[in-house]
């Protein structure tokens, strides 16, 4: 029986709706800083320091992976502004490649790229408080699967509070990397030396502990591609992407390579290759123990900040995917207009990543490395993402873009070889692991084969929007 205060929360909406433009560039850039700033910074920088050899390759490497990183974004922001769709990735790729390669994307992210993220950084928020309010083995599963369920309900009062949230949220998580920062400087302004002396040597590492550096750098750069999915929904849908990607790609580089003169300045490197938590040790290091609990709060906020994100934009892509497959359409695909969003795709999201809170309380560190096994998968599809500019240029060449990607085929082909370079790196990193990500496409490619037995197969291709039309594919209609 659903009373008037569960209907008030859960309207599914229908088929028929559409995501509208009502979202500013202010909360597009707090949706990509959220994904990005998660707790890579707060643990990555460590394994970076640990393979190189000086404070200058360090500063090097991060700044590499920022500019690497933003050239992505400028390739996205050309795709977004010329195909503006909730599914992001996962219509770029249906575009240029094919259903089948755009539902194994999606189904990636729901099985557990987006899911399983969520359900360990829900385990990171948990054992923090867990930490605080003490109530045993089962204390930080429990505070992750109350989380989980809080963001699902405040996304479902609509696009509006959810996007909301994730800007307080993010305010904080900056305030709190500032913080780091400034407490290097008043550190320094008193003429204190670092905890270990600074190298003044310019020696890189072995090259292949350079490329594993490359791979942390990236993951704590990853993320920003899902801001695609809120294309739609931007009151400028031309060029909203476009300065949402590239404010915050270029404000998340400049504040990851401050961060990390802030490590180095008071840690020193061979401190920071050391340190398991560096921008708590930073403030206990300056400000005693009161310092490192303000930062570990920091970190637990940072925590639901990424999960807040990662729900927004996981839940777009799992609808769009839906909406294109009829058996799925009137399970997954509906829109709520009223609210702005895909209401049954949220909550999707939601019930995978508690069912996966459950089975990590059982196999913590299997379910933990079961996601890290998934890198290599992200990595391959977000090369395929790059190489599909390439293919909508000629494919689609009458399409309007507001915006293209300057230095045209140079910018994309430096972005899709840097990728193919932490692809293979990742895949070096997990080794045989990387087989548990063929398995999980594998799954979702039966799955596909099991819905797509309908029998309209037409109604597999959407209505395009007028923005996209040009020149179809054979493979666009598979």
């Amino acid at each position: 029986m659903t009373g008037p205060h569960l209907d008030l929360i859960f309207e599914p909406g229908d088929v028929k709706g559409r995501p509208t433009g009502q979202l500013r560039v202010i909360h597009a850039i707090a949706i990509c800083l959220g994904v990005v700033i998660g707790a890579g910074i707060f643990r990555t920088s460590p394994n970076v320091a640990a393979a190189v050899r000086s404070d200058q390759t360090l500063y090097a490497l991060w700044a590499l992976g920022g500019l690497v990183s933003l050239v992505g974004a400028l390739c996205f922001a050309e795709l977004a502004g010329a195909f503006p769709d909730a599914g992001g990735d996962y219509h770029f790729l249906r575009l240029a490649f094919g259903q089948r390669l755009g539902f194994l994307f999606a189904w990636s992210r729901f099985a557990v790229i987006h899911t399983g993220s969520m359900a360990l950084l829900g385990f990171v928020f948990g054992d923090y408080l867990n930490e605080l309010v003490h109530l045993g083995s089962l204390g930080a599963p429990g505070f992750a699967a109350v989380t989980i369920l809080a963001l699902v309900l405040v996304n479902l009062r609509g696009v509006k509070i959810g996007v909301g949230t994730q800007v307080a949220l993010v305010s904080t998580v900056l305030f709190g990397l500032l913080c780091v920062v400034a407490s290097a400087f008043w550190f320094a302004a008193k003429g204190r030396p670092s905890l270990t002396p600074l190298t003044a040597s310019a020696e890189l590492a072995d090259p292949s502990d350079v490329g594993k550096a490359m791979v942390f750098i990236f993951l704590a750069y990853g993320g920003w591609s899902d801001a695609a999915t809120l294309s739609a929904e931007m009151r400028d849908r031309r060029r909203g992407i476009l300065v949402a990607l590239t404010i915050g790609m270029s404000g998340v580089a400049a504040l990851y390579v401050v961060t990390n003169w802030a490590y180095l300045r008071v840690l020193g490197l061979p401190g920071l290759a050391a340190s398991h938590a560096p921008a708590a040790d930073l403030m206990q290091a300056v400000f005693g123990t009161a310092g490192k609990v303000a930062m570990v709060a920091v970190v637990a906020l940072t925590s639901i900040s990424v999960m807040n994100a990662t729900l927004i934009t996981g839940a777009r892509t799992t609808y769009a995917a839906a909406r294109d497959v009829p058996s799925l359409r009137r399970i997954l695909g509906v829109w709520n207009s009223s609210r702005g969003t895909p209401t049954v795709a949220i909550v999707a999201i939601g019930v995978v990543a508690l069912a996966l809170v459950g089975f990590g309380t059982f196999a913590r560190g299997g379910f933990a490395t079961m996601v890290d096994y998934m890198s290599p998968v992200y990595w391959g599809f977000l090369v395929l993402s790059g190489s599909a500019l390439l293919v909508l240029r000629v494919r689609r060449p009458n399409a309007q873009r507001a915006f293209r990607v300057p230095l045209y085929p140079v910018l994309p082909l430096a972005f899709i070889v840097s990728s193919l370079y932490v692809l293979q790196s990742s895949i070096a990193y997990v080794r045989t692991g990387a087989l548990a990500g063929l398995g999980v496409l594998g799954v979702g490619a039966l799955l596909l084969m099991a819905v797509r037995h309908h029998p309209h197969p037409r109604a597999l291709t959407p209505t395009p929007l007028p923005e996209a039309d040009g020149p179809v594919s054979p493979l666009e209609r598979d």
